[in-house]
């Protein structure tokens, strides 16, 4: 049977033609070269049957890259990384405030805002030129569940009211000049519609295009802690609860890894993957 007459079924559950090409691309983003990506599509075609689920054909894919290199396949275990830094969304906030960081920005996490009406609590507040951002963070731990108008609606309406009582308070040293809406899945096409139309960024996994999220860590080698193909998941979800969300920021700072005991032939093989993979 010919793989473009192969229907596999994504986690939204939609059924969609098998596409070899997405499965190159993916691979190619990772790091593999072109004979490590021939050999694991052969390998991924011949298991291949009516109704695979897209997470069936990630997991053999991810399983084979790691045989042929640790690194190439925490790049391409990215997106089922950030679903893992839930479930609560708050190491979310803090991984977006990390990257805005990296960008320039000076961050804030959780802070309380008078509205013109009522208070907001703001996920993230992001300063930059005299420039005052306010941001929200959508977070999905499941796969499948996409943003839709009624969030950039709410957005939007809390910005508005927060930005009346900005402009009204002289104490203030930036302006107030944008909203923004970050999610770890997509917006709906209403969504992105709508956000144009009043001024709101959106801020996804794969939108904006070539600034998408997935863009952001590639350029800025960001990588979250549970990227890693040698940390447990135990270790992680330490690491987590501690807020060490970034994987590079343990080149700087050992006590973790002490404290978790890891020994310390164990602990160069980490540090050699967070070099290789977060160009630290």
């Amino acid at each position: 049977m010919e793989t473009e007459a192969i229907k596999i079924i994504k986690s939204s559950g939609e059924r969609v033609n098998f596409s070899i090409e997405k499965l190159k691309r993916s691979l190619h983003k990772a790091g593999a070269d072109s004979k490590t990506i021939s050999q694991i599509i052969d390998k991924v075609r011949d298991e291949l049957y009516q109704g695979i689920s897209t997470k069936e054909i990630y997991n053999r894919a991810f399983a084979l890259l790691k045989r042929k290199k640790g690194c190439m396949a925490s790049k391409y275990k990215l997106k089922r990384a950030i679903y893992e830094l839930g479930p609560t969304g708050f190491p979310f906030e803090h991984f977006i405030a990390a990257i805005l960081k990296q960008s320039g920005y000076q961050t804030e996490i959780n802070q309380i805002l008078q509205g013109q009406c009522v208070t907001h609590e703001i996920d993230v507040i992001a300063q930059k030129n005299n420039e005052t951002t306010v941001i929200e963070c959508k977070f999905h731990s499941e796969e499948g569940l996409n943003c839709n108008v009624k969030i950039p609606l709410y957005i939007h309406s809390r910005y508005n009211d927060v930005k009346a009582h900005w402009e009204k308070t002289k104490k203030k040293k930036t302006q107030l000049t944008q909203g923004w809406v970050v999610t770890n899945t997509r917006f709906t096409q209403d969504a992105m519609q709508y956000s144009k139309c009043v001024g709101l960024y959106l801020l996804s996994w794969d939108f904006p295009k070539d600034d998408a999220l997935k863009d952001r860590i590639d350029r800025l080698g960001l990588y979250p802690v549970t990227v890693s193909t040698l940390l447990t998941k135990r270790e992680k979800q330490f690491l987590l609860s501690r807020n060490v969300v970034l994987y590079k920021s343990l080149i700087d700072d050992h006590f973790y890894l002490d404290h978790l005991g890891i020994s310390e032939i164990r602990k160069e093989k980490i540090f050699n993957e967070i070099k290789s993979l977060c160009n630290a």
